[in-house]
């Protein structure tokens, strides 16, 4: 192993995250970490397609480098390795000095160090539970989840503190363009919304149906914020979740607006960065308003720990089971438990008291005795 004053001169760094959007965001501190360690310091991600959306919009990062690794669960399969030839070459031209490997402890960081090696990239950090031998210069070797879980934040600060790489400030950031801002505003004045007022976002979507608060329990607590506390709600969702929005909406029997495939990944950071509050299952817009300083209530599905709002005020919301961290995208007991036994009105508490705590609401849903959460049946909403 190779010592720290190695990483101090290193100008040109690769960093390599190959999973999705919201984990590209928690590991923005240490990017910014990594970046600021040396005046001049540059910072290319390489990142799958999906991680790539919120690239251009994180200050320490200065190129991207989009690669669907074979060895990551969402990559389509291939019939050949050309395109992973060619990042070799490419990755072999760019000459860098370092890379840092960032990975959850349930991913196996050596296909990505064996990349790097075949590229010569001097200098290769990251987590590894095994003895990585000649793979890694820089080990740290993995103490998850045998003798600790850390969010997800903290575990890529600790890697690159093992570098000599740290900083006080330890928030998410994100920048908002200010034409998507611009956007947005508009957006906002043409649906009737004062951003003054008392309102908030609702991102009922999640890529992992296991991840995914119901519909119709969504929709009660939607009707009882409008109804019961007297807040504005608008829905944001992809283009491919409109319909489950209008259905939600439908089901509330009450107004309420969406933006639901109107918004890019700028305009949705902008959005969220107005937003009083964010409603939202763990999924990647939870982290995006973390990194524009939004308070969140997130129904956090207990499929891993490691994964909850980081730096921002919070209610996580969900219900303790036996099955729980099963790092699973489709439930496997199929009852959805750690989700589904959420009661609606949990999630209109959450969101009073938060909005309370932050000066936005006087009085609260115990001043109002008409709130009654009934069965998620009675929704009128088939899902």
């Amino acid at each position: 192993m190779t010592g720290l004053d190695d990483w101090s001169g290193a100008e040109r760094i690769l960093c390599v995250r190959l999973d999705a959007l919201g984990d590209v965001l928690m590991t923005t501190p240490a990017l910014r970490a990594l970046k600021e360690a040396l005046p001049g310091r540059r910072i290319t991600l390489l990142t799958s397609p999906a991680g790539a959306e919120s690239a251009a919009l994180i200050p320490s990062v200065d190129e991207v480098i989009i690669y669907a690794a074979p060895w990551m669960k969402a990559t389509s399969p291939r019939a050949d390795s050309r395109a992973d030839r060619a990042l070799i070459r490419r990755l072999h031209d760019a000459r860098f000095d370092a890379a840092a490997i960032f990975t959850v402890y349930s991913q196996n960081p050596l296909p990505a160090a064996t990349l790097c090696t075949l590229a010569e990239v001097p200098l290769r950090l990251a987590h590894c539970r095994e003895n990585p031998y000649q793979l890694l210069t820089h080990w740290v070797p993995d103490p998850e989840p045998e003798h600790l879980l850390r969010h997800e934040v903290r575990r890529q600060l600790d890697l690159v503190r093992s570098v000599g790489c740290q900083i006080s400030d330890e928030r998410m950031v994100l920048e908002v363009p200010s034409v998507a801002r611009m956007r947005v505003l508009g957006q906002l004045q043409r649906l009737g919304v004062d951003p003054r007022s008392a309102w908030v976002v609702i991102h009922p979507g999640a890529t992992a149906p296991s991840r995914r608060y119901p519909p119709e329990q969504f929709a009660l607590a939607a009707r009882r914020l409008v109804l019961d506390v007297d807040i504005q709600v608008i829905f944001t969702g992809s283009s491919a979740e409109r319909t489950e929005v209008e259905q939600i909406q439908t089901a509330m029997g009450v107004h309420s607006f969406s933006l639901a495939g109107e918004l890019d990944l700028g305009e949705l950071a902008a959005l969220l960065a107005m937003a009083p509050l964010l409603i939202a299952n763990n999924t990647g817009p939870v982290h995006i308003a973390a990194a524009v300083g939004t308070p969140v209530v997130d129904l956090y599905a207990l499929t891993n720990p490691q994964h909850t709002p980081w730096g921002v005020p919070n209610r996580v919301l969900n219900h303790d089971v036996p099955c729980k961290y099963c790092y699973k995208s489709v439930c496997p007991e199929g009852h959805h438990h750690c989700l589904a036994l959420v009661p609606p009105e949990a999630v209109v508490e959450a969101v009073w008291s938060l909005l309370t705590e932050m000066g936005r609401l006087r009085g609260g849903p115990c001043s109002h005795p008409q709130i009654q959460v009934g069965d998620p049946s009675e929704s009128g909403l088939t899902v």
